[in-house]
């Protein structure tokens, strides 16, 4: 029995270094890059600020504790990520794919919450 579970755990970190493989474009072909995720913090946020420079993106992510109408609050910036713009085209794509496959099972999802609201049913 404990040969099986060592054979499964086995068989799920393969998946696991598989699915950890990205991949690139170079040039007209797809490669794959092996990614090092292990010690990578997972954090949730609702909120989203763009702002830049001419070389860069600045990307700040936080947690608005009140997401319908304005914040009494300043919302608290926990993540930045800065990232220059050809690396901001390609999350740009990588984001517009995720979004248009999720929709496809799902269907189209409301961004304006005051219509998520009012379309709900038993509203």
């Amino acid at each position: 029995m404990a040969k099986a579970a060592e054979k499964a755990a086995e068989k799920d970190a393969t998946k696991a270094e598989d699915a950890a493989a990205a991949p690139v474009e170079q040039g007209q072909q797809m490669v794959q890059v092996q990614v090092e995720d292990t010690g990578a913090i997972a954090l949730y946020a609702n909120f989203c600020r763009v702002t830049g420079s001419p070389e860069e993106l600045i990307i700040d992510f936080g947690l608005n504790p009140q997401p319908v109408g304005v914040p009494k609050d300043p919302i608290q910036v926990k993540q930045r990520i800065i990232v220059n713009y050809y690396t901001a085209k390609r999350l740009l794509a990588a984001l517009n794919m995720s979004v248009q496959r999720h929709e496809a099972v799902f269907g189209v999802l409301e961004t304006d919450i005051q219509k998520r609201l009012k379309n709900r049913p038993g509203a």
